[in-house]
């Protein structure tokens, strides 16, 4: 099974080239890294030919390397991370890129493919919604778990744990009404790090929520 994970990546370095900022089989799978630039180009090739064939996007997800591992994280603070399918050549594939950004106050942007997967749409509303991602060209990009009037994006690893405002529902004016937060900021869960391979060098675990 190896051999054959490595023979997607040597056929994905043959065909991108320089197009990959890396690729390497990490974690039981093979993991293309992407400068932005070449996202939908990638994207689009990879879904169409035969030789690929990835016509399922299963999963995407962001995340926040802001507290990643023992010492500080030095590259981009946040990436998006996309799950590939392959049904015709039963393979899998895991894409990643990472936004820039130009200020601590700016928000991360990629390109959206809503477009070449369709069940893209509510995946990048739900990593919009949790992380600040934005995804230029999306259809329909507003909150997907959040109530609309939700303050800051609560997966990020620097949301406070009580939130930044109370909601309830006031029965004298018939309506949810936002207050401050009335109790106190406290951490009751201890940051852990688990010496796995998730901390080795060059290897991070891109599926799920990364809460530190």
């Amino acid at each position: 099974m190896s051999d054959v994970k490595q023979d997607l990546a040597n056929a994905l370095q043959a065909r991108f080239g320089d197009s990959l900022a890396g690729c390497r089989v990490a974690v039981g799978e093979v993991t293309v890294q992407l400068p932005c630039e070449k996202l939908r180009e990638v994207c689009m090739a990879l879904r169409d030919e035969p030789e690929f064939s990835f016509e399922q996007l299963i999963d995407l997800c962001g995340v926040d390397y802001l507290e990643y591992g023992e010492t500080p994280w030095q590259g981009p603070r946040f990436a998006v991370v996309y799950h590939l399918l392959s049904v015709k050549n039963n393979q899998r594939l895991r894409l990643k890129v990472f936004p820039p950004l130009i200020s601590s106050d700016d928000m991360p942007r990629v390109d959206s493919v809503a477009d070449i997967w369709n069940a893209a749409n509510w995946y990048e509303r739900e990593a919009f919604d949790l992380f600040g991602i934005l995804f230029d060209g999306h259809p329909d990009l507003r909150r997907l778990l959040t109530d609309y009037g939700f303050i800051g994006h609560p997966f990020r690893k620097d949301f406070p744990l009580i939130g930044n405002v109370e909601m309830r529902y006031d029965p004298h004016k018939k309506r949810v009404v936002y207050e401050p937060v009335s109790i106190e900021p406290r951490i009751l869960v201890p940051r852990v790090i688990r010496h796995d391979n998730r901390y080795e060098e060059g290897v991070s675990s891109d599926k799920g929520v990364k809460r530190g």
